[in-house]
């Protein structure tokens, strides 16, 4: 009797199986799926499910599994935000959710720093940017107030499996160069569908050279591409990552034999290949992340306000970049430098280690640990003013003002344009 040999799987593919209770699946398959986490915030959760869940008499499948953060809408600065806090809080309260994050930081941030995500997890997220959770080797994903709503009560959700499109990053970055100008290059060359209802798992020499919180921007923007999810296998700086946020009983065989955590050579993936070593610095023109082109097309381009802020471009590790351009320096006379950090927890490190005192001598306006003028909240941006952003997405209106002018760019980008008053690469005046 002849054994037929497990067909070869995707990352996607497997952690989709494992969620289906299935040995393996077939690309463009349907299949039923068990949630392991869902997370959702004070714009996209409470305001919405409260009603619906009261509609159907329905109550909370597993609260253990539930994820609030209040992140878009704090500090709250007017009527509507305050009801929108007030509505979260208290439904939290009545609900007795066991895990909720009020006011400490972005929700793609807090809830790996809180350790609420591990490899090989099936989760979902009420925010278009919750394939931030691939980078950790998880399937994560964002759904709609319905979409949440059918979670919330049965636990489970379908997913169709999808083609896997492999972004092979050979070498390493060159220094000023990191994840977010792999991401904008992706996304200019492939266009905000070019992986729509994909997944895009990122791999390579550059990939596995990159921090967590590195990794993160590139899941995160992965959504930019239209793309399901964004995964990379995960590896020591997974575990060591996750080992010093809530993770340390984390078991996991990363075995080169073991195929359990990767793709399986012959897994239906289109590759494409490109060279880190050679990618410059990147910026996206108004008002699409698709309009990007190398840094040096923008010289020149003059800066009101340089915002590094939300969860692509205020981590830990953006801070530090931001900090080793603009060290010893001032920005530029009628630039404005705000400053957004992504979590208390990123804040309070960045504290210890100088960073934020460095930022602050270079005339930083450091703001709430939220996700503020990213999603439009706060005001902060003046009407017709050209702003250079760490943030994702640069859609007319997008910071609050429709007649702003937003250019995305690197930490390292937008610190070295801050500190010329234009666009600038930033190798220009590293040390």
């Amino acid at each position: 009797m002849t054994t037929l040999e497990p067909p070869a799987q995707t990352l996607a593919q497997k952690l989709i199986a494992r969620a289906a209770g299935r040995s393996s699946v077939a690309v463009g398959e349907i299949v039923n799926c068990q949630v392991d986490m869902a997370m959702f915030h004070d714009s996209s959760g409470p305001r919405r499910l409260k009603p619906m869940l009261e509609e159907l008499g329905a109550s909370i499948w597993d609260k253990s599994r539930v994820v609030l953060v209040m992140d878009h809408y704090v500090p709250a600065q007017d009527d509507d935000s305050r009801r929108i806090v007030r509505i979260a809080r208290d439904w939290a309260r009545d609900q007795q959710l066991p895990h909720v994050y009020d006011s400490i930081g972005i929700c793609h941030v807090v809830v790996p720093q809180k350790g609420h995500i591990r490899p090989g997890m099936f989760c979902v997220g009420g925010d278009s940017h919750s394939p931030t959770g691939g980078a950790f080797g998880a399937y994560m994903f964002g759904i709609g107030a319905t979409e949440m709503l059918g979670v919330m009560v049965t636990g489970e959700i379908w997913v169709r499996v999808p083609q896997t499109f492999r972004m092979q990053w050979n070498q390493r970055l060159s220094p000023g160069v990191t994840a977010k100008d792999m991401m904008l290059h992706l996304i200019g060359r492939f266009g905000m569908n070019g992986g729509q209802y994909q997944a895009v798992e990122f791999a390579g020499e550059a990939v596995a050279a990159l921090s967590m919180q590195e990794r993160m921007t590139l899941s995160n923007m992965s959504a930019e591409m239209g793309a399901q999810v964004g995964l990379i296998a995960p590896d020591e700086t997974t575990r060591d990552w996750l080992g010093r946020h809530g993770a340390q009983d984390l078991k996991l065989n990363l075995d080169p034999t073991q195929s359990g955590w990767r793709s399986d050579p012959g897994a239906p993936a289109t590759v494409h290949e490109f060279d880190a070593a050679t990618l410059a610095p990147q910026v996206a023109a108004p008002h699409s992340p698709a309009n990007t082109r190398g840094v040096g097309e923008f010289a020149g381009v003059g800066v009101d306000i340089a915002y590094i802020g939300a969860c692509t471009g205020a981590k830990l590790d953006d801070l530090r970049a931001a900090a080793s351009v603009l060290q010893g320096a001032h920005v530029a006379s009628g630039v404005r430098l705000m400053v957004a950090p992504a979590s208390l927890q990123d804040q309070a490190q960045a504290e210890a280690e100088g960073i934020m005192a460095t930022l602050r001598q270079a005339g930083a306006e450091v703001l709430p640990t939220a996700c503020g003028a990213c999603s439009g909240y706060g005001g902060t941006i003046p009407e017709g003013a050209r702003v250079i952003a760490t943030t994702a997405r640069n859609f007319k209106g997008r910071m609050g003002s429709a007649s702003a002018q937003v250019y995305l760019a690197s930490p390292y980008t937008v610190a070295a344009s801050a500190l010329r008053g234009f666009v600038t690469d930033p190798r220009e005046v590293m040390a």
